[in-house]
Formats: structure tokens, C-alpha cells, sequence
């Protein structure tokens, strides 16, 4: 995942910064994670990590469980309120997303999603986060 380019801090949707949606994502699509696990996944140390998951567990969208492989540990795992307003936050996106495109023609439809295609490519490349020679993703890597 690639999302450097928007500010991290700034209001994503329903009151949400950025880097809140998308620890929330993460959490919603990899099932119950540890907190340097998510960490690594957004590219933050783990005091910062923290310091969101208790920003999003005490909105009431994540929650701290024991670990299922370590009983010492925990991990965080979404809330049924979590996993709605990811929902609500996606489905807007989408939806936002249809309408920029919709006066569009399918050829500059085309052309815009090979660009974009091109840029997250060239920028997981650069990140060292795929291998030039077999396209294949590597172990994540911060830019």
C-alpha cells in the first residue's frame, strides 16, 4: 500500500484522518493484528501505532484481544461500528470516484486508469517494494 502522498493527519471522511482509514482497513482486510504489525503495514513506529489504535478504540471502531498464537500479547481486531463505517467510507469513495469518471469516454477512462497503473508501479519500484525484474512484491520496505 502506497498512500505517502496525502497528508496523514488531515481529515479523510467522517471525521477521520487518513492514516485512520487506513489503519482501519488494515486491520478489517488482514483480520486480528499485532501493533508492530500494523505499524510496519503504514510505515509508523509502534509508540505512534499505539497512540492510533487507542485513537480508534476509543471511537469504538477497534478493540484489543489476546493473541491467538500468544497469549501474552494482543492484538487488534475491528468492532461491528468499525467495520460499518469502513463500509460507509468506501462505498462513498466509490461513488465519488464514479462521478469524476462518468462524463468521461471510455478511451479517457482507459488512459486514466493506465497511468495510474504506470505511477503505483513505478512508485512501489522505487520504494523497493516490487522487484523490477519479475514483478513480484517484496517484503514491505519503507521508502
Amino acid at each position: 500500500m502506497v498512500y505517502q502522498f496525502r497528508d496523514r493527519d488531515r481529515s479523510c471522511c467522517e471525521g477521520l484522518s487518513v492514516t485512520q482509514c487506513y489503519a482501519l482497513e488494515h486491520v478489517i482486510k488482514a483480520g486480528p493484528v499485532r501493533v508492530q504489525s500494523l505499524a510496519s503495514e503504514l510505515f509508523l513506529d509502534k509508540s505512534n501505532a499505539s497512540r492510533l489504535v487507542d485513537s480508534l478504540a476509543k471511537q469504538g471502531l477497534v478493540r484489543r484481544v489476546p493473541d491467538a498464537t500468544d497469549g501474552r500479547a494482543l492484538a487488534i481486531t475491528v468492532t461491528p461500528e468499525g467495520t460499518a463505517l469502513y463500509e460507509s467510507i468506501r462505498s462513498d469513495l466509490v461513488s465519488e470516484a464514479r462521478n469524476l469518471a462518468c462524463d468521461l469516454s471510455k478511451e479517457a477512462r482507459d488512459g486514466a486508469i493506465e497511468m495510474l497503473r504506470r505511477f503505483a508501479n513505478a512508485t512501489e519500484q522505487r520504494c523497493g517494494l516490487k522487484d523490477l525484474c519479475c514483478d513480484e512484491y517484496l517484503p514491505s520496505k519503507c521508502c
